[in-house]
């Protein structure tokens, strides 16, 4: 029989990961699963649970990656997961945790779950930067999960930056920069921008202008066939920096152009019940459903 491979990627400097973590290997060891760690937490894991098989992540397969820890270690998670197709079961050990599935309370049942592939897959929207020099030279590239930011690099200065669609130029503005989002990411990066809040199962991209000196600063909504352009001038005065998931950066040069589509490659979620939206945002904000008002005066 075909020894069936799991991914545990913990949180690097939260004990309480760790030992979660630990708990859940030693449950899946005593069914015959490998696991696949992040390659920092190869020794220290192989440490704690002498008896399983432990290897890096690598280029290796998985049927599913756990997750230990909060959004950013879904993130660092994903770099890995996305090309591979691998979905990825979050357990929250972090604050808000949009991404993760499971809280600390849940995990009881969390080995169960894994051996019984009791667990539905969605699929999501990521997206693709691409930065080309005046040449047309690639010179960067990087997939999304969540959002992609161009910021300035000068504090005391302004990031002038042309914003195209689809070809066609939008609007030039002076601003900190410019956040384009998936529906993922809307609440992350792009809500507290103040951009809309988009259900992860819809189809778009989202514009969202940080601090724009201009009448025009609305965020937008744009198609997933969409193509974003983001042109730093050569009058400019400063030079911008490019982050995706906050993660991986570029430092732009004048006359380098920025190119975000929708990624052919899409993020894949594991989830354990058909727990609406609407549940898991009023949960994870801590909404008052009852209204402001009649919280205070209470």
């Amino acid at each position: 029989m075909k020894q069936r491979t799991v991914a545990v990627l913990v949180h690097p400097e939260r004990e309480e990961a760790t030992d979660k973590a630990v708990q859940f290997m030693e449950s899946l060891d005593a069914m015959g699963f490998e696991f696949l760690v992040f390659d920092g937490d190869l020794e220290r894991l192989s440490a704690l649970v002498p008896d399983a098989e432990l290897r890096a992540l690598d280029h290796h397969p998985a049927e599913i990656a756990v997750v230990f820890g909060g959004d950013g270690t879904i993130l660092r998670a994903a770099e890995w997961a996305l090309p591979l197709g691998v979905p990825l079961l979050g357990v929250n050990l972090g604050h808000v945790g949009f991404l993760a599935e499971m809280e600390p309370s849940d995990l009881e049942e969390l080995p169960s779950v894994v051996a019984e592939r009791r667990y539905d897959v969605e699929e999501r929207t990521t997206l693709k930067v691409e930065v080309r020099n005046p040449e047309g030279e690639l010179t960067w590239s990087s997939p999304a999960v969540n959002e992609v930011s161009l910021e300035k690099l000068a504090r005391e200065r302004m990031l002038t930056v042309l914003v195209s669609v689809d070809g066609r130029p939008l609007s030039r503005w002076g601003c900190d920069g410019v956040l384009v989002s998936t529906p993922t990411g809307s609440t992350a990066y792009g809500f507290s921008a103040g951009g809309p809040v988009v259900w992860p199962d819809v189809q778009a991209i989202l514009m969202v202008p940080l601090a724009a000196h201009a009448l025009f600063n609305r965020p937008m909504v744009l198609s997933p066939s969409s193509a974003v352009t983001l042109d730093i001038p050569e009058d400019a005065g400063t030079g911008g920096i490019l982050w995706c998931d906050g993660r991986r950066s570029h430092e732009l040069e004048f006359g380098e152009r920025v190119t975000i589509t929708s990624n052919s490659q899409r993020v894949r979620i594991a989830r354990l019940g058909e727990q609406p939206f609407t549940t898991r945002l009023v949960k994870k904000f801590a909404l008052p459903v009852e209204g402001w008002r009649k919280r205070s005066e209470a």
